[in-house]
């Protein structure tokens, strides 16, 4: 094996690799009865760490 191969990666640095440069996760889920569509719903949903250069949307109030 090769150094990249058996390099391994804390689920917390995985996760902080992530926040720092945003994650966008898209799905779609459509409920379906006999080709008649009942129920559909779309998810659209940017995660991202907040910091000075991308400040928090609600403010420094709460």
């Amino acid at each position: 094996m090769t150094v990249i191969e058996r390099r391994e990666v804390a689920l917390v640095d995985l996760l902080d690799r992530l926040l720092a440069g945003g994650v966008v996760i898209t799905g779609d889920v459509t409920l379906r009865i006999a080709d008649v569509d009942l129920v559909r719903i779309d998810l659209n949903a940017l995660i991202s760490s907040v910091n000075d250069r991308v400040p928090a949307p609600w403010g420094e109030d709460l």
